[in-house]
């Protein structure tokens, strides 16, 4: 019996087809994959960056830094040389330390007045000056008639007087102060520094009573009291 090729050849054709069909088909199906992912990473928003927060660093108004060994001062968040402190640093370094001392005697402190030199007044070019009176002469020069003398003021005795604690600042300026005073018209006026309970300065003039130094009207008793206050920084901080 002869073996009929024919057969075997439709057999091997239709194998052929079958398997080139199946391969395509799979070709065109990967492809048409890669092309709808593709479209699909088009479509998709672009991811949102990440949120970074910056933390500011504040600095306070006083810190001490320990910079490889040797100690830094900043000062209302300025570097400053401790060595050679300014007038007007040594004053601000003094008002903090009196915002502290009251929290180690165990009392709530509260932020002083702060004692500033204020600018002198313009001079005004066009201010007019006095005129020299007249002389009359002597025969006819009337007699200046006296004036009465201008009644005291009222002022609380030294007895009466709210005090600060012994040891404090306001107790030593206002030592100071009452010693300046002795001798000038300023004596009689009643003039004393005392401390609230929170730690700030009070001044009274006679009987009224002001929150710190800037709210006082006379300039003559401002000027007593910042001489004062400047004898004291050179006599127990001179090196600040």
């Amino acid at each position: 019996m002869e073996f009929d090729w024919t057969i075997a050849a439709w057999i091997a054709g239709l194998l052929f087809v079958y398997i080139f069909g199946l391969v395509e088909g799979r070709g065109k199906g990967y492809k048409k994959r890669k092309a709808e992912e593709e479209q699909e990473k088009k479509n998709q928003p672009p991811p949102n960056p990440e949120t970074v927060t910056v933390t500011v660093d504040d600095p306070g108004l006083l810190r001490i830094k320990n910079e490889n060994g040797s100690f830094a001062l900043d000062l209302d968040g300025e570097r400053v040389n401790p060595i050679s402190l300014s007038s007007d640093q040594r004053k601000r370094l003094i008002e903090i330390l009196n915002i502290i001392r009251p929290w180690l005697e165990g009392k709530p402190a509260s932020t002083p007045s702060r004692i500033t030199q204020p600018p002198p007044p313009p001079i005004s070019s066009t201010q007019a000056q006095p005129k020299p009176a007249p002389v009359q002469p002597a025969s006819f020069s009337p007699q200046p008639t006296p004036q009465p003398s201008a009644p005291k003021p009222a002022t609380i005795p030294m007895e009466e007087r709210p005090s600060a604690p012994a040891n404090s600042i306001v107790t030593q300026i206002d030592s100071i102060l009452q010693m300046r005073m002795v001798g000038t018209p300023l004596e009689e006026r009643g003039v004393f520094l005392t401390q609230s309970p929170e730690g700030s300065v009070i001044v009274y003039v006679g009987l009224t009573r002001y929150h710190g130094v800037d709210e006082v009207p006379d300039p003559e008793i401002k000027a007593a009291i910042r001489a004062a206050i400047t004898e004291w920084e050179n006599k127990y901080t001179p090196g600040l």
